[in-house]
């Protein structure tokens, strides 16, 4: 699959009117971008519906889940959704996967407390699923877990063809490349902000910030990358904002994303702030040169 070096990840893929989101999509393809990104969470689109989307609208740029919660489907339904589309749109389509977090699968009535066995179970069950699917596609759809710890980012490398982590500072990646080897792909997310004033950034960072820094998995992943208690508190420390949202010119937020690539990641994802598709776009207009990205590659 042909997902490029650099791609776009925004939640209102997911959910914006359809038609501004086949506009962005158009406009996203023609920069140069190499694959589109969304998520799926309470108030989105489900994950396929999305994907069908963007992949409709579309002509050449690869369409990810990022990702697809195991709770929202069972393994049948979604072995057959990656498959389907796989075989619709060669080449084009990855399925992300995840375990999500407590508080969200909570509410769908599942119990979260071993979140590792219920995925490996659930790509066990995936792979039984499959085998029984008459469907082709050729190339396969490359299979990405959501993974940040270490031993998600083993079963990524195991039992998948690699990462998709959330939330994350390059040392993140430089991490999960050394757990994952060298040839899973690994593409971690990467939110930004053409801000130069620090104030400002670090307030449209703090905004973005707030809901995840309340859901323990990302949380536990920094810690576990040497970040403090207190780096968590009131919005989150400047070292906290700065590390997770790259901001100021373009050419200062190139700088990041080659540092997600430097520490071994294959793709990035980039997630322009603030959320409005026509500003995302705007901004994404903006960096493509900075990021070495051009129309037809």
């Amino acid at each position: 699959m042909g997902i490029g070096r650099i791609g776009v990840w925004h939640p209102l893929f997911g959910r914006a009117p359809a038609p501004a989101v086949r506009r962005a999509a158009v406009e996203i393809e023609a920069l140069g971008y190499g694959t589109l990104w969304f998520g799926e969470a309470p108030g989105t689109r489900e994950a396929f519906s999305a994907a069908g989307i963007l992949l409709a609208a579309t002509e050449r740029i690869s369409v990810a889940t990022g990702i697809a919660n195991i709770w929202a489907r069972d393994a049948t339904a979604m072995a057959a959704g990656g498959k389907s589309y796989g075989e619709a749109y060669p080449g084009r389509f990855a399925l992300g996967i995840g375990v999500s977090h407590a508080p969200l699968v909570s509410r769908r009535g599942h119990d979260y407390t071993r979140p590792l066995a219920a995925m490996r179970a659930y790509l066990a069950a995936m792979d039984a699923a499959a085998a029984d699917l008459m469907l082709v596609d050729n190339p396969p759809t490359p299979r990405l877990l959501a993974a940040l710890r270490p031993r998600m980012l083993e079963l990524a490398r195991d039992k998948a063809d690699g990462a998709h982590p959330y939330f994350v500072p390059p040392e993140h990646t430089a991490h999960a490349r050394e757990i994952l080897g060298p040839a899973p792909i690994l593409a971690p997310e990467q939110a930004v902000v053409l801000e130069r004033d620090p104030a400002r950034a670090r307030e449209i960072a703090r905004a973005h910030m707030d809901p995840y820094l309340k859901l323990p998995n990302y949380v536990n992943s920094l810690l576990h990358l040497g970040y403090e208690d207190h780096d968590f508190t009131g919005g989150g420390s400047d070292r906290l904002v700065d590390a997770i949202v790259a901001w100021g010119d373009a050419e200062a937020v190139a700088r990041r994303i080659g540092a997600h690539l430097d520490a071994g990641a294959d793709h990035v994802a980039v997630q322009p702030l603030p959320i409005d598709l026509r500003g995302a776009v705007d901004q994404l207009t903006e960096l493509a040169p900075a990021l070495g990205v051009r129309p037809g590659e």
